[in-house]
């Protein structure tokens, strides 16, 4: 059974190094100061005068406003010094350095988001750099944890950006990131592997991220048609094909360079604009998709289609009704 003093004793050992420090320099201070009062109450008239000496004295500032003025007074000074002083330099010293340490665990991806309902994007590419600029430009509110396993620091330290360093698939990394808070998650394809390989690291890291928080949205780029119904079965709630995107476009190039550049300025543009779904209201139903089209035009909006169900309908033939849980596919 430890005394009550060794138990103090372990208790004091276990405090963080800057703690310790201080607290010995803040003794140590105040230890000089009552005695300099009663060694010389004419110079050091109340123990707050004593303090505020010893404090000015150990901080070599030196006022000079309280002064010892005995052989006994200034040899308490001197002790102060060669104690007192150097306590308080090691704790300024430490102080920095933890400051110094912390900044580069911050750099590097060491450090766990604290934050709340933020965006993760995973890995560091030319997809996931133009979404970050993206989100930073049209909300500026917005907070983003980006993952990655090759980046050594932040590669966007004057930006809403928390580096996370590690592989995403697993918890840890993905903790750190604070995904069980997030409000989406966005999973690129690495393009350091080869297609098969950096789809089956997408869907690892969306297992990973549905298992720490099941109801987060998950948007996920699937490079082979042979994963597709793999990311859906590990709950990814978007799934996008880069591949087949590219491919149609280079289909397109060889029936028409214009159709080409068309779709392309068309995609341009609407990264001025904003394409949404908008749930059909009690008073939509019923009315026939070319009424609806007319009506939401007066309101600048652009009617291209409606998901009903899993099926996207682009320009229906007509007759065509707007029926309850449809989406209208808007630009706006």
């Amino acid at each position: 059974m430890r005394s009550l003093p060794q138990q103090m004793l372990l208790m004091f050992i276990r405090l963080p190094l800057l703690v310790r420090t201080f607290l010995i320099a803040v003794s140590l201070i105040t230890f000089f100061g009552i005695i300099a009062h009663f060694i010389e109450p004419e110079s050091f008239p109340t123990i707050f005068d004593g303090v505020w000496w010893a404090i000015i004295t150990a901080s070599t500032v030196g006022y000079g406003d309280f002064v010892p003025n005995s052989t006994i007074g200034k040899i308490t000074g001197i002790l102060l010094i060669i104690t007192s002083a150097g306590f308080l330099s090691s704790f300024f010293v430490i102080l920095s350095t933890a400051a110094a340490a912390r900044q580069n665990e911050h750099l590097e991806g060491k450090m766990t988001y604290k934050g709340e309902g933020h965006y993760i994007i995973v890995g560091w590419n030319e997809r996931s750099r133009e979404v970050i600029y993206s989100l930073v430009n049209e909300q500026k509110s917005a907070t983003i944890a980006l993952i990655d396993e090759t980046l050594k620091k932040n590669p966007l330290p004057h930006s809403p950006v928390h580096f996370v360093q590690g592989r995403s698939n697993q918890d840890d990394v993905l903790t750190r990131a604070n995904v069980q808070s997030a409000i989406k998650v966005i999973i690129t394809a690495d393009p350091t592997k080869d297609e098969l390989q950096a789809d089956m690291n997408t869907i690892l890291t969306l297992l990973a991220v549905k298992g720490l928080n099941p109801r987060v949205e998950t948007i996920v780029e699937i490079l082979t048609n042979e994963q597709i119904a793999n990311a859906t079965r590990a709950g990814a709630d978007e799934i996008i094909q880069t591949n087949m995107l590219s491919s149609f476009v280079m289909l397109q190039s060889l029936a028409s360079q214009d159709i080409v550049t068309s779709f392309l300025d068309l995609l341009y543009q609407l990264t001025e604009k904003k394409l949404v779904f908008l749930n059909a209201e009690q008073d939509m139903l019923e009315k026939d998709f070319a009424e609806m089209s007319f009506l939401l035009l007066q309101d600048g909006r652009l009617l291209l289609g409606v998901k009903r169900g899993g099926a996207t309908i682009l320009n229906p033939p007509q007759p065509f009704s707007i029926e309850k849980h449809d989406q209208l596919i808007i630009i706006t």
